[in-house]
């Protein structure tokens, strides 16, 4: 199979959806029915059975947000950099959001959009990985094969379930309504510039830019593993994707070790 371009934008081809369970599934069943290509986007105006992190339902009102999912080549990226593509992808969505929600937008590790104490999207990166690389027989590296990354963002949204303890929305913070089709498509552009950068430039800038961005760096806040609830000072987030800690000693979480306790 012929490589992608990486210069190919983004959001081509763009599909519109009315309905869809969600968009990561349906982004998957193109590539199992190997109708995908590198660069294409999925919009649906409605998704009944959202996806979020750690298995969390992600709850959206019908023709209100961004509901998004992008199908990525990742090559010549490895299964041990997942994590930069993740900051990447967190990069394009808070340089989109900054830019109509202000500085107040930030990256709360691993990859939540956030504004002030609020969470205005998130992200849920699903891979496909493929039999044991032939360039590499024998050392048991996995072909990366495909990386599908899931988009949601409060748009016009002003009303929420009870069970989210702090979502917002852009029409909270700025008082307009937007077309979110048309921010979906300009997001778009925004993922294939830091996409190229990070294939064509390498990691550096970006990571700089994601714990430029990060929600809470340097400020003491409480976190919870297990049963333990801990006051910590978040130092930074590793280039491998772990958040780092300092309280009595400095300790690194991985995703999902640990949860925030946001009042």
């Amino acid at each position: 199979m012929p490589q992608p371009s990486f210069t190919h934008p983004l959001g081509l081809p763009f599909i519109e959806l009315q309905s869809v369970d969600s968009t990561n599934n349906y982004a998957r069943e193109q590539i199992h029915a190997g109708l995908a290509q590198h660069g294409m986007a999925i919009f649906s105006r409605e998704q009944t059975a959202g996806k979020g992190q750690r298995g969390k339902a992600w709850t959206t009102e019908k023709g209100s947000n961004i509901i998004l999912s992008l199908i990525i080549k990742p090559q010549p990226l490895q299964l041990a950099q997942q994590f930069q593509l993740s900051a990447c992808a967190a990069v394009a969505i808070h340089g989109f959001f900054m830019k109509y929600a202000g500085a107040d937008t930030k990256i709360k590790w691993p990859n939540d959009l956030y504004w002030q104490d609020r969470k205005a999207g998130g992200i849920l990166i699903e891979n496909i990985v493929g039999s044991r690389d032939p360039i590499a027989i024998g050392s048991g590296v996995r072909r990366w094969d495909w990386s599908i990354i899931g988009v949601g963002i409060n748009v016009n949204q002003t009303s929420f379930p009870t069970d989210l303890s702090n979502p917002v929305s852009l029409k909270q913070i700025t008082g307009k309504i937007f077309n979110p089709m048309d921010l979906a498509k300009e997001l778009c552009l925004v993922f294939t510039k830091r996409f190229n950068e990070l294939i064509e430039e390498g990691f550096e800038n970006i990571y700089t830019t994601y714990l430029a961005h990060l929600y809470k760096r340097r400020s003491t806040v409480k976190l919870k593993k297990g049963s333990k609830v801990f006051e910590t000072i978040i130092e930074g987030v590793s280039p491998t994707g772990k958040l780092i800690t300092k309280h009595a000693i400095q300790e690194e979480f991985d995703f999902g070790e640990v949860q925030w306790m946001i009042k």
